[in-house]
């Protein structure tokens, strides 16, 4: 991307309606702002031929598709939870009655990795459907409607309040910045949007929610939306906006139309299509994650990992936030980790603080924004989110340790 001009077209996808003059309207499905297609629709040629379903379970899932989205939802729900609450039980089953694996480390690592997979994938499902259902009610258009002419505190609680809500990934960072900066939205407020939309997101919380339970869960929901907040209100007081790319004040993208509303079964069809879209993204990375999960539950020795990220080591929070933040990983990709080294004796604080500069200073979104901010912004950022994150790791590691 040059750094004098920008093609507007490619800033941010707008959903256009249209009207098949021999038919009424078709429904328009909100686009994802990664570029996601929107499903097909019932009526669409193309269902028909994707999915790649064999004979016997296409009659299935076409009765299925015929009954009300309550059902299905219902349906769904109920199959999703008897695999869940019986999954634990048939892993003991296979592992120790029926396969008799001795007490080994290699038998211990696969057990984790057979268990964790199929648990995260599952409680990933769940999530990115219940989120698809709430973004089909968001879009960037009305996102900014909401933060547009708040004062400035307010914003700030306003907008990570909706970092969560409205889970955009970090390749939407560019054309949500611009169209925060050209909705006249203060920096600080678009900051505490930004800092909260990928670190307190859906995936982090229920997956916390799963696997510790709902104080640590919400333990990391309050403390990250401090954070977004805090982080936001100093960038703001700074005025930094001179670090702005000149370009990005410049352009005058105006206000897009909003989408056509959906109807509840278009908004279902819109939370299935994300969850093929996202978990068919994402499996690769949780795989990764559960896999690094398994060796450390499996071979590295309690004492080890205590003696490095336990509460007593006051050099492991820095350490632990200096190594996060090159990573590249998603929350579904951490979290197993997060589980297997506070199995070994890491301290919370040290692992929350691990957990959130991954997934809150990764490089990737940091060399995405390097196109619309300068490097002093980008460096204010980096430190102002480093020492929110390092406060929390050393507050949870005194007053839990």
């Amino acid at each position: 991307m040059a750094s004098g001009t920008v093609d507007e077209a490619a800033v941010e996808p707008v959903a256009v309606d249209q009207v098949d003059a021999a038919g009424p309207p078709a429904v328009v499905m909100p686009a994802c702002e990664c570029g996601t297609p929107a499903p097909p629709t019932a009526d669409d040629p193309a269902a028909e031929k994707s999915g790649g379903l064999r004979a016997p379970f296409r009659a299935a899932a076409r009765a299925f598709a015929r009954l009300p989205w309550w059902a299905r939802i219902t349906i769904g729900v109920a199959l999703w939870a008897v695999v869940y609450h019986y999954w634990l039980p048939f892993i003991v089953w296979l592992f120790h009655d029926t396969l008799d694996l001795p007490d080994t480390r290699w038998a211990s690592a696969l057990e984790f990795f057979v268990y964790d997979s199929v648990k995260v994938l599952l409680l990933l499902t769940l999530v990115v459907f219940g989120v698809g259902m709430v973004r089909s009610f968001f879009s960037p258009q009305r996102t900014r409607a909401l933060l547009r002419g708040r004062r400035e505190t307010t914003g700030n609680v306003m907008a990570a309040g909706l970092g969560i809500v409205t889970p955009f990934c970090s390749c939407s960072a560019v054309p949500l910045f611009i169209g925060f900066v050209e909705a006249g939205i203060p920096l600080g407020v678009t900051f505490s949007f930004l800092i909260a939309a990928p670190m307190v997101n859906e995936i982090a919380l229920v997956l916390l929610y799963g696997l510790f339970g709902w104080w640590v869960a919400g333990l990391y929901l309050v403390t990250g939306l401090l954070i977004a907040i805090v982080a936001g209100w100093v960038i703001g007081r700074l005025r930094m906006e001179r670090y702005v790319e000149d370009w990005v004040r410049e352009i005058r993208m105006g206000d897009a139309e909003d989408v056509q509303a959906l109807d509840w079964d278009g908004r279902v069809a819109y939370a299935w299509q994300a969850v093929k879209d996202i978990v068919g993204k994402v499996w690769i990375y949780v795989l990764a994650g559960i896999a690094v999960g398994a060796i450390i539950h499996g071979y590295v020795p309690e004492n080890f990992m205590a003696s490095i990220m336990g509460a007593d080591a006051w050099w492991s929070v820095p350490l632990a936030v200096l190594l996060g933040i090159p990573m590249y990983s998603n929350a579904a990709g951490i979290i197993p980790i997060v589980e297997a080294l506070l199995e070994k004796g890491a301290a919370l604080g040290t692992v929350l603080a691990f957990m959130m500069a991954v997934i809150a200073l990764s490089l990737p979104e940091t060399i995405i924004l390097k196109k619309v901010l300068k490097w002093p912004l980008i460096f204010t950022f980096l430190g102002v989110v480093g020492a929110g994150i390092m406060f929390v790791g050393f507050l949870f590691n005194a007053v839990l340790g």
